[in-house]
């Protein structure tokens, strides 16, 4: 188990552009880029930086849980004390990342709970995530939660949110209790996201199916199926036509979107191949690979390399500032995309506040 001790050695390494992982592997993040400090600007202008992926915890709602509320509020990973957001201690978290705005989420973790404790837990932290942005409106800003096992107490939860509590979209899982998103059970869910014209965020959970294959060094229950999970999630959104019937939902994917965007032109073929794996009756109104120009994908992809094919893929317009913070995995976020000889500076404005403002409605 991770210690507290060592996640700070881990930060402060992180600090200096260089980060320590399990595995024994060093990276500097710093030898081509010096780091960015707030104000950023980009070609010569002022962008104020959104960060999309960042995640905070609340202790009165997990202890909703009883009796696993410990396991679910501390697991044993680098940077899980720090998703109790002390104010003071974030503020500067951030302005070490150049980071002007968090947008704020949090992981689902009751969707396997029933509808009233799962409404309660959802309510609280709607209500706490509120009052966080309106104690610093120039810096936080949050992804509401959702009942989602409860597509009917969703919508409500979702339109309180919006119209009521000034929060920005929500933040989903990848997956509820083993129904894809794709399920007509949701619809009601998407056409009100549509509607309000707000993003849905989409973080995985994972996919424990494979907790056996995925068993062994590396994480690779987080490390492959994290990413695994969104590919299947945007897979079946886009497969079974669900984009083609809300082409006004805003969709934002975690981590560069998974594994979607490194092969997407395999899927325009599948269907020629194996057709008896696809439904004759859904009639996509353009290529598998199209959809991916109408999601949009935050920047946690580590490189400039792997920026410049998300880029190739789906178009800078597309993609958002992401951290995954206060997770260690990306403790500079701005950097790699001014290191993107590939952007110009107009991409590398929109990526690192413009898009995300103008989605969140937010000042840019």
């Amino acid at each position: 188990m991770t210690t507290r001790r060592n996640f700070l050695k881990a930060g402060v390494a992180a600090a200096a552009g260089i980060v320590f992982c399990s595995c024994g592997m060093v990276h500097n993040a710093s030898a081509q880029q010096p780091r960015q400090k707030l104000p950023v600007a980009a070609g010569g202008n002022r962008v104020k930086t959104i960060d999309i992926h960042a995640h905070c915890h609340f202790r009165e709602a997990g202890a909703l849980l009883g009796a696993d509320a410990d396991k679910l509020q501390l697991p044993p990973v680098n940077g899980a004390p720090e998703a109790f957001v002390e104010i003071d201690k974030r503020l500067a978290a951030m302005d070490s990342q150049a980071v002007d705005m968090e947008v704020l989420s949090i992981n689902p973790f009751w969707y396997d709970r029933d509808r009233d404790l799962a409404g309660q837990i959802v309510k609280l932290q709607n209500e706490r995530l509120a009052e966080l942005c309106a104690a610093k409106p120039d810096r936080f800003a949050a992804f509401a939660s959702l009942t989602l096992q409860a597509p009917d107490l969703a919508v409500h939860e979702l339109e309180t949110a919006i119209r009521k509590q000034g929060l920005k979209g929500a933040a989903i899982g990848g997956v509820v209790n083993g129904i894809e998103f794709s399920d007509p059970k949701f619809h009601p869910v998407w056409a009100k996201a549509e509607e309000l014209s707000v993003p849905l965020f989409i973080h995985p959970q994972g996919v424990p199916e494979l907790g056996k294959r995925l068993s062994g060094n590396g994480w690779l229950g987080n490390t492959i199926a994290n990413p695994l999970e969104t590919t299947i999630a945007l897979s079946h959104l886009i497969f079974e036509g669900t984009l083609d019937r809300f082409p006004g939902l805003k969709v934002i994917a975690a981590h560069g979107g998974g594994y979607l965007a490194s092969y997407a032109d395999r899927s325009d073929h599948a269907c020629l191949v194996g057709p008896k794996g696809c439904n004759p009756e859904v009639k996509l109104k353009k290529a598998p690979s199209e959809y991916l120009k109408q999601i949009y994908f935050d920047s946690l992809v580590f490189t400039p390399e792997a920026i410049r094919h998300l880029v190739a893929q789906v178009g800078a317009s597309q993609i958002v500032l992401g951290s995954d913070y206060p997770y260690p995995w990306q403790m500079a976020p701005v950097d790699h995309i001014f290191a993107s000889a590939s952007l110009s500076d107009d991409d590398k404005a929109n990526i690192l506040g413009r898009t995300a403002a103008r989605l969140l409605g937010v000042a840019a």
